[in-house]
């Protein structure tokens, strides 16, 4: 990952290096630096269904979107619920009223689109964030994968939905998988270890265990990449930030880290027209 600083705004985001290299996709993670909230929720909060102040979060969106020249009502974030449910958003959306639109990103942790000029994002606070992009079919992806839609399998179904939907090849996806808890920090309970054995999962390459208490501790990055191989992606087409929010909460928001009040960080992707 590559970070920069955007033309005309204070904010800092970082880019893949595997999505960077097709000019006509626009990619970015924000960090938490350039905003102007306050405590828990300092400075560049983007967390839209957060309880911060409503006019510091129309100033950190109106920077962002100063930064990346791209209007805020392009911008699209789901209501996130920790579930699987996928939103696609086509044409039609367009031509929804403001209200329709609200409750169509209720309760959704991924979005996918051909749309050009529509960016599809997340928030995220030690959740995995994962983009997409299908240079084929010209379809982008963004979702939110806490462990209950990592063990729900969220990255395999979005991912299929796009080959299946849109006839993408996956041989060709692109995946970056970003910012987020890492399994040094992730110590869960048996109930969490038993929701990944139930489902299929392998758990000799996610699970690893305390030597001095025992606590199991889950690999997300892991067992998000795994799905994105059942899928078909290729090996060499998922990039792995390997960033710990848990770590490195000076510059990325983690709830485990500041409680559950605090900001957010998005990932979003888009096609240029």
């Amino acid at each position: 990952m590559r970070k920069i600083r955007l033309p005309n705004s204070p904010i800092e985001i970082l880019r893949y290096s595997g999505l960077t290299q097709f000019p006509n996709v626009i990619h970015f993670v924000t960090t938490r630096r350039g905003g102007v909230s306050e405590g828990n929720y300092a400075s560049l909060n983007l967390g839209l269904y957060t309880d911060d102040q409503p006019e510091r979060l129309r100033e950190n969106f109106a920077r962002l979107a100063a930064g990346l020249n791209f209007p805020t009502t392009g911008l699209l974030l789901p209501r996130q619920v920790h579930g699987c449910r996928i939103a696609v958003i086509d044409k039609t959306w367009l031509s929804l009223s403001d209200e329709e639109k609200r409750l169509r990103l209720d309760g959704i942790d991924a979005l996918v689109t051909d749309v050009p000029e529509i960016c599809v994002a997340v928030a995220t606070a030690d959740c995995v964030p994962l983009l997409l992009y299908a240079p084929d079919r010209q379809v982008v992806a963004a979702i939110h994968a806490g462990w209950r839609g990592t063990v729900q399998r969220i990255t395999e179904r979005t991912a299929r939905l796009m080959i299946e939907h849109w006839n993408c090849d996956p041989n060709q996806l692109w995946a970056a998988i970003g910012p987020s808890i890492s399994q040094q920090a992730f110590e869960v309970g048996e109930e969490v270890i038993e929701a990944f054995q139930e489902t299929g999962f392998e758990m000799p390459y996610l699970l690893t265990r305390d030597s001095v208490n025992g606590k199991g501790h889950i690999d997300l990055w892991e067992a998000n990449r795994l799905q994105l191989l059942s899928a078909g992606l290729a090996h060499d087409r998922i990039e792995e930030a390997r960033v710990c929010t848990y770590a490195s909460a000076d510059d990325f928001f983690s709830a485990r880290r500041l409680g559950i009040q605090s900001g957010r960080f998005l990932s979003g992707i888009y096609i240029k027209e």
